[in-house]
């Protein structure tokens, strides 16, 4: 997060600046440290700058062991003691800051909605422009039952939405969810027809057409 990454850069700042007095045997120690002296058996009161998972949020303030914060929050300032300067500095931040996380956040939001948009036009294009072909077997006894040869020849096994959903990702390398597909009943003869499919309205058709179809083409083996 933005402000986090500026907040961290300001607390090197402070560190930096603070001028705490060291005896010579704990010259080895960072200033902050101090404010862990004689509390071994207590805990402390931190303000996490970045979140933790099972611990907090960023800018809440919660209770942890001094050697935990001693040895892994804040040498990796992913938390501050809980004092004045610290509590003013971390508030300023997301003040300044979170307005331009949330305007980041919408950006990413909107160019992943456009994307997914100029997917389904290309999807559409293919799927308008293309034809799913089924080889299948016929019903020989109405097969030899017509009463003539322009009767639609009877397929074994009806096509349905499943079928043309797995077809279309085999022979065209685009997936269609059966919802998109509207077949109201399956498809028993051979022939081409076209189904329509419901994609979003805010997809352009192209110059004289209704709606987005896809042709599906039945014939024998």
């Amino acid at each position: 997060m933005a402000y986090l990454q500026h907040g961290r850069n300001a607390l090197r700042q402070i560190l930096r600046e603070t001028n705490v007095r060291r005896s010579s045997s704990d010259s080895s120690l960072p200033p902050l440290l101090y404010a862990c002296q004689g509390v071994r058996f207590r805990k402390l009161e931190v303000i996490l700058t970045t979140n933790i998972d099972k611990l907090g949020k960023a800018g809440e303030t919660v209770k942890v062991a001094p050697g935990y914060f001693r040895n892994h929050l804040m040498p990796k300032l992913l938390a501050v003691p809980n004092l004045d300067k610290f509590a003013h500095l971390i508030t300023e931040q997301r003040k300044l800051y979170q307005q331009e996380e949330e305007e980041e956040v919408k950006k990413v939001v909107d160019e992943t909605k456009e994307d997914r948009m100029k997917e389904f036009e290309t999807a559409a294009k293919r799927l308008d422009k293309s034809r799913v072909t089924f080889r299948v077997g016929i019903d020989a006894e109405k097969f030899r039952a017509r009463a003539s040869k322009d009767e639609p020849v009877v397929i074994l096994s009806p096509v349905t939405k499943d079928d043309i959903v797995k077809e279309a990702a085999r022979q065209l390398n685009v997936l269609i969810d059966p919802d998109n597909l509207h077949l109201p009943t399956p498809l028993t003869t051979f022939g081409e027809f076209e189904v329509p499919l419901r994609l979003p309205r805010s997809i352009p058709l192209p110059d004289g057409k209704v709606n987005w179809t896809l042709t599906i083409k039945i014939r024998g083996k």
